[in-house]
């Protein structure tokens, strides 16, 4: 604590001397080192045009100091002056051309303006000389990665791993990248190498229960982040994503306790207190669950999952004003999410609001057409108003994006029954048993008149002995 306390009121010394030294305009000299640790104060405080006053200042007394030219360049980069970057790199490049971090940072604006060829070119010299490769290579892999190029990222993610098995960027990106290529299968052979070579490799095995947990291969993947664990007691994203897998297994009660060991390591956080939620939601604990997803917008105002969910508990209860309250939280953060708008729609009708509710079905409609829950939901309004005809017409606009979803076909019979246009309506019903007999029940919470139903019954028998 003494250490931190004195590092940082040398810190704040070095800033004030140097700041009166440009105020004043006083000829003070300062070592090089002092320079680079002015200027990654300024650059950690995102003041990146103080920095660059401060590396101009420092170049006036170090002419010939490459490493002033690499930082200058990074400043440039960060202001977002590509051009005046990359001019200083290839100043620097022609005076230390063995030097790995100038190709690096060169290759990094390359892929900032989208040239990805230049970028991998670079970054394959940055892989010659730099002394940690796996930066290199992990950089290598993104730039093909942009390019749709996986088969080449894969490989350039390997080679990250294999120069750094902690290099969790590379792990996670070759994780995903196996999967668009369908390779998640074959991958386990490749990271039980590592195992083999060092089965006290807690990364292997955490990355092994990723590859299973994507496999849906939950059993395995819970085994994996157990010896994970086994190996580093306090490996919080083992106990995070063990969480995860017991939640996809429906053991919410472990996977409960595997995101409390979480943020015993590690403290709180939005994304822990979210998956919290959603497990106590899930076993309709929603007073809890809305209590965690209130935690964690605390943390992070702007996660909207978080706001959704809170509106979930509190629809779940019946509670549509605050639950209306929350999802509008969460369309604002994300307006072109069509289940948030699916949401509002739904709680505005609840609440009597059926002109909002309508324009929100529509939007919902126009993100996520091919969502039979909108074009059912929307069409009920019309519905319970008897304008049978809109309800009919949203349920054909449904049918035009999803032709063989018995739910329309049964759900236009019951309009068509009800607008008394009985000989469409049986047309319908013949297409809606063809396509999913045992889903004819649905039909009844329309017509809970006994004399109607026994009438469908009568006809669904008939179909039944014709067809068997």
């Amino acid at each position: 604590m003494a250490k931190n306390f004195k590092k940082k009121k040398e810190e704040d010394e070095l800033i004030k001397r140097f700041e009166d030294h440009v105020k004043n305009k006083s000829r003070s000299f300062f070592e090089l080192e002092n320079f680079e640790n002015i200027i990654a104060y300024y650059q950690e405080n995102g003041k990146y045009n103080q920095a660059l006053t401060a590396a101009n200042i420092a170049e006036e007394q170090y002419p010939f100091s490459i490493e002033l030219l690499i930082i200058k360049a990074q400043i440039f980069s960060n202001l977002e002056k590509y051009d005046e970057a990359l001019e200083l790199l290839d100043k620097a490049e022609s005076f230390q051309p063995n030097d790995g971090e100038i190709y690096l940072m060169k290759g990094s604006i390359l892929s900032l303006l989208g040239n990805y060829p230049e970028a991998i070119e670079s970054y394959k010299q940055a892989v010659i000389y730099a002394e940690e490769k796996d930066d290199a290579f992990y950089s290598m892999g993104l730039a093909y990665q942009s390019m749709e190029k996986y088969e080449e990222a894969i490989s350039a993610y390997k080679s990250a791993i294999e120069n750094n098995i902690f290099h969790d960027g590379a792990l996670y990106e070759l994780a995903y990248c196996l999967d668009v290529c369908d390779e998640l299968e074959s991958s386990i052979a490749y990271y039980k190498q590592f195992i083999d070579a060092d089965p006290y490799s807690q990364a292997a095995w955490y990355n092994l229960g990723i590859v299973y947990n994507k496999l849906e291969k939950y059993e395995e993947a819970i085994s994996a982040y157990e010896y994970a664990i086994a190996i580093e007691e306090n490996f919080s994203s083992a106990y995070f994503n063990m969480g995860n897998t017991y939640m996809q297994l429906d053991q919410y009660s472990k996977a409960l306790d595997n995101y409390k060991t979480t943020i015993d390591i590690e403290g709180p956080s939005a994304e822990v207190y979210c998956q919290m939620a959603t497990a106590y939601e899930r076993i309709e604990q929603y007073e809890l669950g809305l209590k965690y997803f209130q935690k964690a917008t605390k943390l992070d105002n702007l996660y909207d999952e978080a706001w959704f969910g809170a509106g979930h508990c509190l629809e779940m209860q019946e509670k549509w004003y605050q639950s209306l309250h929350f999802f509008n939280k969460a369309l604002k953060l994300d307006y072109e999410n069509p289940y948030y708008w699916k949401a509002v729609a739904k709680a505005e009708f609840n609440i009597g609001n059926v002109v909002s509710s309508i324009d929100a079905y529509e939007e919902a409609s126009m993100l996520s057409p091919e969502d039979k829950e909108i074009w059912l939901n929307w069409s009920f309004i019309y519905y319970d108003q008897g304008e049978y005809g809109k309800a009919i017409d949203l349920i054909i606009n449904g049918l035009e994006e999803s032709p063989d979803e018995s739910d329309y076909f049964y759900r236009i019979t019951a309009y068509l029954i009800a607008d008394g246009k009985y000989k469409e309506a049986f047309n319908y019903l013949e297409n809606a048993l063809i396509l999913d007999f045992e889903n004819h029940t649905v039909l009844f919470e329309f017509f809970p008149q006994l004399e109607t139903q026994k009438a469908l019954h009568k006809i669904i028998d008939q179909f039944r002995k014709e067809n068997s």
